[in-house]
């Protein structure tokens, strides 16, 4: 009979554990923030204790790191199962945008997320050792896409990886984290379907029409 005092016949519950309370901790900091955010409440939405949160993430701010840490990783390893080299450059350039698009789009925990951690400019998300390692695969895959292109003649514009980055994140990620502000201001709701699609066709026809059109 297995003995339930041996480490090993209780890793399966530690990461079951762990997995319960990243995510109840991930739906307490985006509706709360880093401060607002209470320990006592993930415990209780959970089955385990403040002692046992604490035992295995250090600390709230431990916490709060380990969620960023899976919510960066979350996106890249969805992003990571779209075979993008089987598809010619233009092909995977917009299927990569439009990824983004749907995945935020349908993440909005994660927009939010990430919204907070630059309220507090960075400071958590510095101190994780292998964020820019697990974010690495995004700049690679897109210089990979756009070396491609330039190759085949597609894309005319030098540019680099991480500027376009910038601008597929920047045009996704705005429709998500002001979504609110934006339907009150101008009246209109950004989840519905049609705007949805128009929007999307938009973004990806001005990031492609940008690398495909020679500077003036």
């Amino acid at each position: 009979m297995p003995d339930p005092k041996d480490p090993r016949n209780r890793k399966p519950d530690a990461e079951r554990s762990r997995a319960d309370i990243l995510a109840v901790a991930r739906a307490e900091f985006v509706e709360h923030g880093l401060s607002g955010a209470r320990v006592d409440a993930i415990a209780e939405k959970t089955a385990t204790t403040k002692r046992m949160i604490y035992y295995y993430f250090g600390s709230k701010e431990g916490l709060y790191s380990a969620v960023l840490q899976q919510a960066y990783a979350g996106i890249r390893s969805a992003e990571s199962t779209l075979e993008l080299r089987q598809l010619d450059p233009l092909a995977a350039l917009r299927r990569l945008i439009e990824f983004t698009f749907e995945y935020e789009d349908a993440h909005p925990d994660f927009v939010r997320l990430i919204a907070i951690e630059n309220i507090h400019q960075a400071a958590y998300l510095t101190r994780l050792a292998t964020i820019r390692n697990v974010n690495a695969d995004a700049i690679a895959t897109l210089e990979e896409i756009l070396s491609r292109g330039r190759a085949a003649g597609v894309f005319v514009r030098a540019c680099d990886a991480v500027d376009i980055h910038l601008m597929i994140s920047g045009l996704c990620f705005y429709r998500v984290s002001n979504r609110h502000t934006f339907g009150a201001i101008f009246g209109c709701d950004l989840l519905e379907t049609e705007l949805r699609e128009r929007h999307k066709a938009m973004i990806v026809d001005t990031i492609v029409g940008y690398l495909t059109s020679r500077q003036a």
